[in-house]
């Protein structure tokens, strides 16, 4: 008879950490969103300010502002994956809307005829910086079967510690087995009781295990579906220096909440095997916080020329990861349906430390007929961190995001002209790859237009932006060493609307 464990689970189920680059860069990425005039011309406003999401490249723009107003924007987002996996191409195009930016800003200009300090200006902003609404699903004939996955986690432990106790339910040995002896056992676990693999002796002190599949090649069907958010709350203080100078520095309070269901199917064994189909799927939830701080400068060097520089400093994020299985097959314990996605496996809470990133900006302003703008960052995914300096627990992971990781170059260019109360925007970004290979995850490219109309006490903005990259996903950590190859195309649509008062 099954036993209801959720809450037993939530309080007692803490299995070792399984985190890896692929969690790093997942917070440590910012895609362009913010408002339409800020994504029209490719996000590069670090030397213009006056804009509520150009507070994030930097703070000291809000000060650009002369008078107080609010923006709040929404974006329709069109995602077109390619996905080519095991000599087969297919395809996944999921859409959605999203209020991704909603913010104002106060201006106090000064009294004083006698002090430097023109005015101050203080904002509060909320930006989704990246939205994982994204779905993938990759179908094809492979030699690596997820008997794989499950004989690189059994190897080397002892039988006798992944068998049931006498009178002891199925349900109840998973749990307890990742609360106690960690998450290798406990997939190896799964992968003894859903048939895919056996000791070579049955003995309590065997730790050799081989697989039950008998195929040359298999068809595998894996879909990915993932929804959440990483947004940013930001409180804004800025200050401009008589007509020369800009400062400014934000606090922002990162949230992140993440779901990742994976379900794969596994077939075409060979005719003789006693398994012919099997499916393993997994459901992750996490739900994290974190802070950082920004800081920077916009120098007014003649009527035309403006530069800027920025940090941002690292973002210390605590995250906390849910995990829920399922598994069966033609040879899975009789049992084997009692493990599904009503037990959560909760790990322990555990800390990311993205890198610091620095920004250059220069802008040429023609008057009021339009302005040129550039921006270069330069970000050090290499220094990305789990745990913290002298925490042996991730040692190893943080040794090969060292190796993984490198440099990362980004450089964004906009423009605007103004016909009267009509604005014409374009942008283009690029942004290099966070892998030293350059291969797992590629180059992204975007451009971007837009259009504005000012109405004298509110203004619309409308943008359209375009952005690819070629990813390699891998369907498991271990055991299927060969990615599915995704050309991903994310079009956004965005409009706001800005009230000034």
């Amino acid at each position: 008879m099954k036993k209801n464990l959720t809450f037993i689970t939530l309080l007692v189920c803490v299995v070792l950490t399984a985190q890896n680059s692929t969690d790093v860069l997942r917070y440590s990425t910012e895609n362009l969103q913010g408002t339409a005039r800020f994504q029209g011309m490719g996000g590069a406003f670090g030397a213009l300010g006056g804009d509520l999401s150009a507070m994030n490249v930097n703070p000291a723009g809000t000060s650009v502002f002369s008078t107080n107003q609010g923006t709040v924007s929404g974006s329709y987002f069109d995602r077109s994956n390619t996905i080519d996996y095991g000599g087969a191409s297919t395809g996944a195009f999921p859409r959605y809307v999203d209020i991704n930016q909603a913010g104002g800003v106060l201006v106090f200009k000064s009294t004083s005829k006698e002090s430097p300090w023109n005015k101050i200006a203080v904002a509060l902003n909320y930006d989704v910086t990246e939205n994982f609404d994204n779905e993938i699903f990759a179908s094809g004939n492979t030699s690596e079967g997820i008997d794989n996955y499950f004989l690189n986690f059994a190897q080397g432990v002892p039988f006798g510690d992944i068998q049931l106790r006498d009178g002891e339910f199925i349900e109840d040995a998973y749990l307890d087995i990742g609360a106690n002896q960690g998450f290798a056992d406990q997939q190896a676990f799964l992968g003894y009781f859903g048939g895919l693999i056996d000791p070579t002796v049955m003995e309590d002190g065997n730790t050799s295990y081989i697989s039950n599949a008998d195929y040359t090649a298999v068809n595998q069907q894996f879909s990915r579906i993932t929804s959440g958010y990483n947004s940013k709350f930001t409180l804004n203080l800025a200050s401009q220096y008589k007509e020369v100078l800009h400062i400014g520095a934000s606090l922002n309070f990162h949230s992140i909440l993440y779901t990742r269901l994976d379900q794969f199917t596994e077939s075409n064994y060979n005719v003789d095997s006693e398994i012919q189909r099997t499916t393993f799927d997994n459901r992750l939830f996490s739900e994290g916080s974190g802070f950082s701080l920004n800081l920077g400068a916009i120098a007014k060097i003649s009527d035309v020329i403006r530069v800027g520089l920025s940090y941002q400093s690292p973002t210390w994020y605590r995250i906390q990861d849910n995990l829920q299985q399922s598994i069966s097959s033609d040879l899975a314990d009789v049992d084997i349906n009692f493990i599904n996605f009503d037990l959560v496996n909760r790990f322990p809470t555990y800390s990311i430390k993205t890198p610091a990133k620095l920004t250059g900006s220069l802008a040429l302003i023609f008057g009021k007929n339009g302005l040129l703008s550039m921006d270069y960052g330069y970000q050090d995914m290499s220094q990305a961190q789990l745990g913290s300096s002298n925490d042996l627990e991730f040692a190893d992971t943080n040794t090969v995001i060292a190796g993984e990781l490198g440099g990362v170059t980004s450089l964004r260019v906009g423009g605007e002209y103004r016909i009267k109360r009509i604005s014409l925007r374009a942008g283009y970004r690029f942004e290099g790859s966070p892998y030293e290979n350059g291969n797992t995850i590629g180059n992204l490219e975007g451009i971007s237009g837009g259009l504005g109309y000012d109405f004298g006490a509110s203004r619309l903005d409308f943008a359209l932006n375009r952005t690819e990259r070629d990813t390699s996903e891998f369907l498991f950590d271990t055991g299927i060493d060969t990615p599915a190859l995704v050309n991903a195309i994310n079009t956004n649509a965005t409009l706001s609307y800005t009230v000034k008062f």
